[in-house]
């Protein structure tokens, strides 16, 4: 009987609500033996699982070492990795799949027979850049562990081409491109309603700005309604969130919905609104899951200019591109929709529903961890 391929997905994140990477875990747990570390609960389909603590942070920096800039000896004090590091047993995968940058140097450290395959969610370097400290003191941290281990991977993927871009160009590596795309769903688009229904789903952080949806909103003559389907990241901010749509005829602020149940909610409405300004690189270069579930949810989108998402939308033909980023610039596209407009979008989301679903994604991945497996000796056919 022949051993399938061991495979460890390392991701310092929820596993259970990860959604790139639960896509990996169903993507491999066939063909290899995946074991999965990460917070919270065995995600379904592992072989195995290494359950992180909450008490194990991996943000937790020595700010005294970031200080003296001794980046060796804060990364490996950092309490996520210092657990994986008495927990998770060396030697003892064929491939690792190290999720953010954080991750890489302790997968590495884990000696993968084949190698470890980086899968990098935003441009770390460049994270938090608007905050001035952050810049000053952890940038500098961050660019040192891509220059020390992340180009040491075997392969690497990231979500956008211009963070594909800016990781070739600072560091000399080339991320393929696997965007946040879900999976396709077997949907049609509901009929458009009257008043037109707008949604934005997705995480509550100051830095999205989500207090400019509702101002527009509350500017726009639209018969429209809007709701906010928003994970309580910051809590503060949900507060005056909640508040001030409170205030504003037809809009509502709603608890989130558990991500398997997250398209078939959206398909009720009609057009999904994502706005997004670049207050920093990675917003700036975004192509978010969420223009991509909705589009799975066959709704029409409204999007501000940022150039990955707007190439997609005017390409493909399924919504609209703001003229800029502020209230009234998405006042006035809200005031422009009409119900065959949104119904002309919500078709041409349809149409495209495969060409934007993790389906047409998926390969890039397979055939990296199947290189690394073969190079590990393993066979995952």
């Amino acid at each position: 009987m022949l051993t399938r391929p061991r495979l460890l997905i390392l991701s310092f994140s929820p596993l259970r609500t990860d959604a790139r990477v639960l896509k990996q875990i169903a993507l491999f747990s066939d063909r290899y033996e995946v074991t999965t570390c990460g917070y919270g609960p065995a995600p379904d389909g592992v072989a195995a699982h290494f359950e992180m603590p909450r008490s194990a942070d991996y943000q937790d920096l020595n700010g005294r070492l970031i200080t003296l800039r001794w980046y060796q000896a804060a990364y490996w004090r950092i309490s996520a990795v210092a657990w994986v590091r008495r927990h998770v047993p060396r030697d003892s995968y064929d491939v690792a799949l190290a999720n953010e940058t954080e991750a890489v140097p302790v997968a590495l450290w884990l000696r993968p027979r084949g190698g470890v395959h980086a899968d990098l969610h935003e441009f770390t370097p460049r994270l938090n850049e608007e905050l001035p400290a952050w810049k000053r003191r952890i940038a500098p941290f961050h660019r040192w562990v891509c220059r020390r281990y992340v180009r040491r991977a075997s392969s690497w993927t990231t979500v956008s081409p211009g963070i594909v871009r800016a990781y070739q160009e600072e560091f000399g590596f080339v991320p393929e491109l696997v965007t946040n795309a879900a999976p396709l769903t077997d949907l049609s688009p509901s009929p458009v309603d009257t008043p037109i229904r707008l949604v934005h789903s997705g995480a509550c952080l100051r830095n999205r700005r989500l207090d400019v949806l509702l101002d527009a909103f509350a500017a726009s003559t639209a018969d429209a309604t809007l709701d906010l389907i928003l994970t309580p990241n910051h809590p503060d901010f949900l507060a005056e969130l909640k508040e001030r749509a409170a205030e504003i005829p037809g809009a509502r602020v709603l608890d989130p919905v558990p991500y398997e149940e997250l398209i078939g909610r959206l398909n009720t409405y009609d057009v999904g609104v994502h706005v997004l300004p670049p207050t920093n690189f990675n917003n700036a270069w975004a192509l978010p899951n969420k223009l991509f579930e909705y589009a799975q949810a066959r709704l029409g989108v409204v999007v501000g200019p940022s150039p990955e998402m707007a190439a997609y939308v005017e390409s493909l033909g399924f919504g609209v591109v703001t003229d800029g980023f502020a209230a009234d610039d998405l006042s006035a596209a809200l005031d422009a929709l009409d119900a065959e407009s949104v119904a002309g979008w919500k078709a041409a989301a349809h149409a495209h529903a495969y060409e934007l679903s993790a389906e047409s994604q998926l390969p890039v991945w397979e055939r990296a961890i199947d290189a690394l497996a073969a190079e590990a000796g393993g066979d995952a056919r």
